[in-house]
Formats: C-alpha cells, structure tokens, sequence
C-alpha cells in the first residue's frame, strides 16, 4: 500500500505528521497519548509544538519589553 501511495505523490512521513500535529491542535497532551500510545512526554512536545508555547511566548514578550530603551 505505501508503495501505490508513493505513487500518487502522497509522502507518507509528511502526512503521518500532518495528522499528528493537527490532532495535537484539537486534544490535551493526555488524550493524545492515550489514544495513540504514544508516551506523555512525546505528546507534550507534539502539543507544545502544535498550539505554542505561550509561556515562553509571553516571557519573551515581557523581556524585550523591559529592555527597551524609552521614547
């Protein structure tokens, strides 16, 4: 099967992460490993990967903001 894949121009790496980063969108860290068997920490790093890390994201923000000079 993978091999008729191929030949339709499906690349079956790209899609299996595509999938995995569009359910890690839609689920909690948990659910996604449960449901796929995956361990917790692989989902998390899917999950963070998927929806951002707004908690460095907002440190980052708050950084810059303090460093810059006043106008």
């Amino acid at each position: 099967m993978g091999e008729r894949l191929r030949k339709l121009g499906i690349r079956l790496a790209e899609a299996r992460s595509t999938a995995l980063f569009q359910l890690a969108t839609e689920l909690p860290a948990a659910v996604l490993a449960r449901t796929l068997g995956i361990d917790i920490t692989v989902a998390v790093k899917w999950h963070r990967a998927a929806a951002g890390d707004w908690a460095a994201y907002a440190a980052e923000v708050g950084r810059r903001q303090n460093t810059q000079e006043p106008t």
